[in-house]
């Protein structure tokens, strides 16, 4: 295990009163224990969020180096591609 480090935190009277509350219980041994888990569940979601925020500035620089299309091709698609749903979906219901 590394090296323990003292630190003051401080917090509202329900909190602190939850935490005294849980060690009472027995759900935990100690306070300490309660914030060492609060705080590694935090460093986790801070590692997931670095994460797929690099997946998106990577999706982003690959949307910037292209290739480009132009407005007017890209809704032809889109319309041509929606009729086409609509057209199988009116089939399926006459079937």
């Amino acid at each position: 295990m590394s090296k323990l480090e003292r630190i003051t935190v401080t917090m509202p009277a329900e909190m602190a009163a939850k935490l005294r509350a849980a060690v009472d219980d027995g759900s935990y041994a100690t306070s300490s224990e309660i914030v060492r888990e609060a705080v590694r569940a935090w460093v986790e979601k801070e590692e997931r969020r670095e994460l797929a925020l690099s997946q998106f500035r990577a999706e982003i620089e690959k949307g910037l180096a292209g290739p480009f299309h132009d407005g007017e091709t890209v809704m032809q698609e889109l319309r041509d591609h929606v009729a086409k749903l609509v057209q199988e979906q009116t089939q399926d219901q006459a079937a």
